[in-house]
């Protein structure tokens, strides 16, 4: 929760600084958005963890195949701790989650998108192992769930002053893995992500705030995500969980513009909330709430003038009712602009 509130510190700041930049309407201009489409922006795939936060040209669209593991033998328990106080099992689950994503510039300043995901896990109970009594695996493999996206940026950053891009995210979770009988993973959630993380198998909403600034040869993006999971029913029984809440902060340094190679350094959170939107009490998921906090590096290149790719590992440094894991992915991104050459978003 501490890492999202500073979060919401950086976005103000970044509200701020747009407005004292120079004054803005609520829809960019095409002088605006030209100045920032012919300013340093290499073609690259940027962060992985999140979503880009500029917008694609108009026409322009992206497909990003990107493959998410997880490795978690030991957890965390109810205080915010370091590794150093982590515990084995009680399960060990192991899982990988392929996800494909779709964005295509509507406008110059709204950009659509679809993401679809598979989902296979493979969990042990740790402790009847650990005592000597064995224990069959418990396995699933099956469609996850498919989110609908839309961006619109009223906020174009400026390349000759510190005003940065502030883009507003919607997302619609269909709880496509349920409607396809795929079992819940250990732990309730989808797996983390470029997306906002949320509640497997539960129809959510997102709305979000994204923003990014270009700082040659950096790239600084954010972004923080409140997630609404509406009521669900267990044996004649609707039952409420928390609010998901998601932070992340990325920082790029690129090496060489024209290879697109740069290295990433990305922070992310997700922290389940003791409270409903709705004002519901909740009655299921983690009542005392839970908070992961990991730490990403990453490298990016440029295969061509429409393929790029990245890939990291990222670490839990700290978790409160969690499992502490370590993720490697992988991203792959192709780039159409309609014949023309591709631009960075």
């Amino acid at each position: 929760m501490r890492a999202g509130l500073f979060l919401i510190g950086v976005a103000v700041a970044c509200l701020y600084q747009a407005g004292v930049a120079g004054a803005w309407e609520w829809v960019p201009s095409d002088e605006e958005i030209q100045k920032y489409r012919k300013s340093w922006n290499p073609l690259s795939e940027g962060p992985l963890l999140i979503q880009s936060v500029d917008i694609h040209p108009k026409g322009q669209l992206s497909v990003r195949p990107f493959v998410f593991s997880l490795v978690s033998e030991k957890s965390y328990g109810n205080t915010l701790s370091l590794p150093n106080n982590r515990k084995d099992g009680p399960v060990h689950t192991y899982a990988v989650s392929p996800l494909v994503v779709l964005t295509y510039g509507l406008t110059n300043h709204v950009e659509l998108g679809v993401a679809a995901s598979w989902q296979a896990f493979w969990t042990k109970d740790s402790d009847s192992f650990n005592k000597g009594k064995g224990g069959p695996w418990t396995t699933d493999t099956g469609m996850g769930d498919v989110s609908l996206q839309m961006k619109y940026r009223p906020v174009v950053q400026d390349p000759d002053s510190t005003r940065p891009s502030i883009t507003l995210y919607q997302q619609i979770v269909l709880p496509t893995s349920r409607w396809a009988g795929t079992e819940r993973p250990p732990g309730g959630f989808a797996p983390l992500g470029r997306l906002p993380t949320t509640r497997f198998g539960e129809l959510s909403l997102t709305e979000g705030m994204t923003f990014r600034k270009n700082f040659q040869p950096f790239r600084i993006s954010g972004g923080l995500f409140y997630s609404f999971a509406t009521p669900g029913s267990d044996a004649g029984q609707t039952t409420y969980t928390g609010d998901v809440i998601n932070s992340r902060l990325s920082f790029e340094h690129f090496l060489d513009d024209r290879q697109g190679f740069a290295y990433n350094l990305e922070l992310t959170t997700v922290s389940t909330a003791t409270w409903r939107a709705d004002g519901h009490s909740i009655n299921r998921g983690s009542l005392s709430g839970s908070t992961v906090v990991g730490i990403e590096p990453a490298v990016q290149w440029r295969f061509s003038d429409s393929w790029v790719a990245a890939a990291g590992v990222l670490f839990t440094i700290a978790g409160q009712n969690t499992a502490d894991a370590f993720y490697p992915n992988f991203a792959f991104r192709w780039f159409w602009n309609q014949g023309k050459k591709a631009q960075m978003p």
